[in-house]
């Protein structure tokens, strides 16, 4: 009996414990594993880019492509969900993607020398490369998955932040933060007698006072962290400009951390161009599933750093008396891996290259704007916050109060009409104080979104507000 040869990827981790020839094999395979990435993604990217914005057309195709958007709620109201900057829909392929995994190679991977582990493995890492490829990463080396945003912060406050950041350092914050970038340092700061400082706004354009931020920066800055885009907000931040005053005034070690949860599903994004070491996003927001999210780093720093959990997988080998570890990104992902998420990530990577992030990015600015001239120009009362199209590029996002409504109210009477947005916080506690409000209510947009929607939105937003005022 002849058997068929097995092609494998190689392990992200080591091989199992103690074994040293299998632990030397493994690393000759992490080695080969790990090269640098043909731009694929990015330049399938550039490449639809140039076809212009999407049509009408193509969006109603998109929208066949993600069966949860077919549906009534309430009996007769069909669905128009408009809270996308909370979590994204998921096409059929990416639902496919990680149903095959279960039907056809569930396996754990890395370290198994079957056919089901091999193939399990080859669609994980190949997931990880899609993923480097999307951002820009020059080898998938510098891609560690996670569960999600907030856990790679705290996987870098909690290596990084643990061994580098103490008594007299500041790290700068700004106050749009998402809570997710805040709080790990304030616990760390607890603990390691740091101080955070915070950058407001421009009080003109609602979005981040640069100037401001500059003069936050000082030798003590150890750490720069800000998000790319405001969730809040819809406000795109400088990130060169940002990355410039950090560079030029903070502590010559201080390292720059993006949150871009709210940029990569919408725009194109290289993160070794934008000249930050650190860069988080979440899946779930890109088309991806829940429990899947990322964090990007630079290569040299990923491999200073010490582990951020122990246990399988991030080991090379482990003795009574020590262990040795992985090289990045194995040595940050402890445990068996969500698998399937990260191969439904790699899925929808695929899916937003073949679109073109760049058709995307023009298609939401035209619809955003659209959005925001129908809320100011028929909806009297209302305040959007975060500077207006006509002042700066912002996100397809509104959020808004409408005077003397409560944003939950309004945004209860809109679900019973099936128009989906949200409302309280958003996960910006910080921010809504210090635009002196308790909360807002918040629409966001995607890909699959049309302006017909967007009057449908308008237009029962006009009717609620008459309900509430007896109209």
């Amino acid at each position: 009996m002849r058997l068929a040869p097995i092609q494998r990827h190689a392990t992200a981790a080591s091989s199992s414990a103690g074994a040293s020839s299998q632990a030397t094999s493994t690393t000759t395979r992490v080695a080969s594993r790990f090269q640098s990435l043909p731009p694929s993604a990015s330049s399938r990217q550039v490449e639809q880019s140039s076809r212009g914005t999407l049509t009408a057309e193509e969006v109603l195709g998109f929208r066949d492509e993600f069966p949860i958007l077919d549906q009534s709620v309430y009996g007769d109201k069909p669905l128009v969900y408009l809270d996308n900057a909370a979590t994204s829909q998921k096409p059929r392929r990416v639902l496919r993607a990680m149903e095959e995994y279960y039907e056809e190679y569930n396996s754990n991977v890395h370290r198994g020398v079957h056919a089901l582990s091999a193939k399990a493995t080859d669609r994980y890492e190949q997931a990880r490369d899609k993923v480097a490829a999307f951002v820009g990463a020059g080898s998938s080396r510098d891609v560690v998955f996670t569960r999600n945003a907030s856990e790679a912060i705290n996987l870098v406050a909690y290596t990084w932040g643990l061994d580098n950041l103490g008594e007299g350092d500041e790290v700068v914050l700004t106050v749009a933060e998402h809570h997710s970038n805040i709080v790990p340092w304030q616990m760390l700061s607890q603990r390691n007698k740091f101080d955070v400082k915070f950058a407001g706004l421009d009080p003109k354009t609602q979005s981040l006072d640069l100037d401001g931020l500059r003069n936050l920066i000082t030798p003590k800055t150890k750490l720069v962290s800000f998000g790319h885009v405001s969730n809040v907000l819809g406000s795109v931040n400088p990130v060169e400009e940002i990355v410039a005053a950090a560079r030029q005034g903070a502590h010559p070690d201080c390292k720059i951390l993006l949150d871009a949860c709210q940029s990569v599903p919408h725009m194109p994004t290289s993160f070794p161009d934008l000249g930050v070491d650190f860069a988080v996003c979440s899946g779930h927001k890109m088309c991806a599933p829940t429990g899947i999210g990322f964090l990007w780093g630079k290569p040299e720093v990923l491999e200073a750093m010490p582990p951020f959990m122990g246990g399988g997988e991030m080991i090379q080998d482990v003795y009574q008396t020590h262990s040795t570890f992985a090289k990045p990104p194995g040595k940050f992902e402890a445990g068996t891996p969500a698998i399937c998420e990260a191969i439904g990530l790699g899925e929808a990577c695929d899916y937003l290259a073949e679109i073109g992030m760049g058709r995307v990015e023009e298609f939401e600015h035209e619809i955003g704007a659209y959005m925001y001239r129908e809320l100011v120009e028929k909806i009297e009362g209302i305040e959007i916050y975060g500077p207006s199209p006509d002042q700066a590029p912002r996100a397809a996002l509104a959020a808004f109060n409408v005077e003397g409504l409560h944003a939950t109210d309004v945004s209860m009477i809109l679900d019973q009409y099936g128009i989906a947005v949200r409302s309280g916080h958003h996960c910006t506690q910080p921010l809504h104080q210090y635009l002196g409000i308790n909360a807002s209510a918040r629409a966001s947009l995607y890909l699959y979104n049309t302006k017909e929607e967007v009057d449908q939105f308008v237009s029962k937003l006009s009717e609620t507000i008459e309900f509430f005022r007896g109209g």
